[in-house]
């Protein structure tokens, strides 16, 4: 199953476990049974002093594995073949019950081993999702730190009637002792907060305490990131604030136009510009969101940026790069389905619709690319368009029309997505020329229509476009002293990652020539 690069490799990250690990297998006579076992074997085969394999484990999900050290019961499952993007998250798992240290910061992992109460976590997921790893290595540390957590992560194709009869229609989703804990990607500190009473307050005056900035920066994706570097390199202080780091680049798989770099994955691309920002001593604090901005009441005044959880951060300049989220069709049923139908990456959810039929809403490039990806995995495709011809890049409008399985509706108008009242079980548009009404079948859409900028705090603060945009001139000016915006949360056109680094880098020059004009009040 491994081939002999990945053995090589996977020999040299051994070298790092001072303890040693046991893989205990519950295993059944499923195809998946088999696979778990000639991987488990092969992989305690590399290093025999260091990993042992036992087939005697009584877990009840089958076929599974559990990851543990010797001596210890650490509670680190996986239903699941960890192969693809989950085969990090296994070579973790391996390698922090081996004793080798986590990346985290020391107060991070004393909070984790802190933790009172008991914490039974099941994760489902995909081997193909690229938001799943975060939240499966997140709660597989605190479990490998914290005997009292546990954590189960659940590969929805290997288990693939139990995703039906639970209706599972989206991954990440993740449970906390049987109940709704979290759907989509949440973070290690997230999921802290959530779990951990009275972190909120701690942090909020740990947060405080900090000396003002100046530059700010609200955001951590491209835009933030490029002002971040070009801030910093000006020795300034400089500060990030955001809920994570990356912005949309983190649920987008593939990034094929940022020049100089041939192709990547949006996660390498996330990872790649938060190692820029750290090498330059910023201060970035995440899984933070604005709650409010005060400008200064003056040039070379403070503006005051308040946070959900009532810190209070100063900056005499302030760049916005608060990026956009995906917009929402705002149909009947739409918010009753999301999870249960409505999705919104076809990467992470789309092999959850294996052999199904599906549609996506939109006609231009992230339309176009999820239907050629979806209609790999599922039976039937249906494209719905409002407009009256797609809007896509024609060689992917060419590849979309030498698919078999793909169907396209042009002027096409969702009006309702139907359900049963557990999940979604059509479409209902309308032709926008003759008037009609149509209405398929479907197990799951996935809505792909463009952006909304991320700007709700600001109304009544700035001057933002009938979109919602923050309006800024050629140098990044807002209505506001000090304030600077950046990126796809602005009227720039375009939303394009290269165009936000650019805007950012631009933003922050500004700004610098904004502090130097106008000295401290």
């Amino acid at each position: 199953m491994l081939d002999d690069s990945t053995k090589g490799q996977l020999a040299a990250y051994f070298e790092r476990i001072t303890q040693p690990v046991e893989l205990i297998a519950s295993l059944d006579d499923s195809p998946g049974g088999a696979d778990i076992r000639e991987l488990i074997t092969e992989i305690a085969a590399i290093a025999p002093a260091k990993i042992a394999v036992r087939f005697d484990g009584q877990f009840e999900r089958r076929p599974s594995f559990q990851i543990t050290r010797v001596g210890h019961d650490m509670g680190v499952h996986f239903a699941a073949l960890p192969m693809g993007h989950e085969f990090t998250s296994l070579l973790l798992a391996l390698l922090w019950a081996g004793g080798h240290p986590p990346k985290v910061e020391p107060e991070v992992i004393e909070q984790i081993k802190a933790l009172e109460g008991n914490f039974a976590f099941d994760t489902w997921m995909s081997l193909t999702c690229h938001n799943c790893p975060d939240v499966v290595q997140a709660l597989n540390l605190m479990a490998v730190l914290n005997p009292r957590v546990r954590h189960v992560a659940i590969d929805g194709g290997l288990f693939q009637d139990e995703v039906e009869r639970r209706q599972i229609m989206a991954v990440p989703k993740t449970e906390l002792n049987g109940a709704d804990f979290a759907s989509g990607r949440i973070e290690l500190g997230e999921i802290l907060a959530k779990i951990d009473t009275g972190a909120a307050q701690r942090e909020a005056a740990k947060l405080s305490q900090k000396a003002p900035y100046e530059v700010l920066i609200i955001g951590g994706g491209p835009a933030g990131a490029a002002a971040a570097v070009y801030a910093a390199r000006k020795g300034i202080r400089t500060g990030i604030v955001a809920e994570r780091f990356g912005g949309q680049t983190m649920d987008t798989l593939a990034i094929e136009n940022f020049i100089s770099v041939l192709e990547t994955e949006g996660p390498k691309f996330s990872a790649a510009l938060e190692a820029h920002v750290r090498h330059y001593g910023v201060d970035i604090t995440t899984l933070q969101r604005v709650a409010k901005l005060e400008p200064a009441a003056q040039a070379g005044g403070y503006a005051t940026v308040t946070l959900d959880n009532g810190a209070r951060l100063l900056g005499r300049s302030v760049i916005l790069a608060t990026g956009a989220r995906w917009r929402n069709m705002n149909v009947p049923g739409e918010a009753e389905y999301r999870t249960k139908g409505v999705a919104y990456c076809p990467h992470c959810d789309g092999p959850l619709f294996k052999g199904r039929d599906v549609a996506v809403i939109g006609g231009g490039n992230s339309g176009i690319e999820a239907a050629i990806d979806l209609a790999g995995v599922v039976r039937s495709v249906t494209v719905l368009e409002f407009m009256d011809q797609l809007k896509a890049d024609q060689v992917l409008v060419d590849k979309l029309k030498s698919l078999p399985n793909v169907t396209v509706h042009l002027n096409a108008q969702t009006t309702e997505v139907v359900g049963d009242g557990q999940k979604m079980t059509g479409l209902k548009w309308k032709d926008r020329v003759t008037g009609e009404e149509q209405h398929a079948a479907l197990a799951g859409v996935f809505v792909q229509i463009g952006l909304v900028p991320n700007t709700e705090f600001l109304k009544g603060t700035l001057e933002l476009s009938r979109f919602g945009e923050i309006i800024v001139d050629a140098k990044c000016h807002t209505s506001a002293h000090g304030i600077f915006g950046a990126g796809d949360a602005t009227t720039v056109p375009y939303k394009q990652i290269i165009i936000a680094t650019g805007e950012g880098a631009k933003a922050a020059l500004s700004a610098f020539d904004y502090l130097i004009r106008n000295p401290a009040v």
